[in-house]
């Protein structure tokens, strides 16, 4: 549908070696754009650069937690026109511990902050944008996952502020909130019948996403079609936050 919609432009996507980053930076390389994937497991990145599928896609390491490293990345770039902040994790049940809470919000959150003003400036030239990973968690709760649910929620502010900061620049910021898409992260819930059964029943659309169902929404974020959309978070999880 974005068929070389973005031929010329460079694109990089953090955490984009596995699940839905590697879709993501799929699509953008289909869509005809030099895609650049970072991601901080050497295992991870060695298996998307024998898996990933399509041309114009290349893997790098980034350590998102270390700031010198996201400067030195973003400065040895020469063009820049979309910054999709897809790095996450989480921890279940042992993010109550300190150490794992702030571990958490350093790689969900802070390090959104952190790649967004590094990648600045090169935006600014291409007039480009950003799209940040929020969450179904940024409308709903989950004890398990504290600073996760604490972390996505902060990034619907995050890109709001940003919205405003950078739009006097020409540089639009938006978000995408996924739901339940199967996902590694996800599989412990999918791969057990009744969890994945109550999970579907619940979704307007009675399934689980696809990471490429996250695709497309990201393209039209980035493309000339929403070029008056910015601070917008856009769910993405078939209505099951409002179900």
């Amino acid at each position: 549908m974005f068929d070389s919609a973005f031929r010329g432009k460079t694109i990089v996507v953090s955490g984009g070696t596995s699940g839905i980053g590697l879709s993501v930076a799929e699509g953008f390389a289909a869509a005809g754009a030099t895609v650049i994937a970072t991601g901080s497991s050497e295992s991870r990145l060695e298996t998307a650069r024998s898996e990933a599928v399509g041309d114009g896609l290349r893997f790098e390491r980034l350590d998102v937690r270390d700031g010198a490293a996201v400067e030195r990345f973003f400065g040895s770039l020469d063009r820049l026109d979309v910054l999709v902040n897809c790095q996450g994790i989480a921890r279940p049940d042992s993010e109550w511990q300190e150490d794992v809470f702030l571990d958490v919000m350093d790689v969900n959150l802070n390090s959104a902050m952190r790649l967004s003003r590094a990648a600045f400036p090169l935006l600014k030239e291409s007039c480009g944008s950003i799209v940040n990973f929020a969450s179904m968690l940024s409308y709903l709760a989950d004890e398990s996952v504290p600073s996760y649910t604490a972390s996505k929620t902060g990034i619907v502010g995050l890109t709001r502020a940003l919205a405003h900061k950078y739009g006097r620049d020409g540089v639009r910021v938006n978000a995408v909130a996924p739901g339940y898409h199967r996902t590694e992260m996800t599989k412990p819930l999918w791969s057990v019948h009744e969890s994945a059964q109550k999970i579907a029943e619940r979704s307007a659309l009675k399934r689980w996403g696809t990471t490429e169902d996250l695709v497309g929404p990201i393209l039209f974020l980035c493309s000339p079609a929403a070029a008056f959309v910015t601070g917008v978070t856009l769910p993405v999880d078939g209505g099951y936050h409002v179900g």
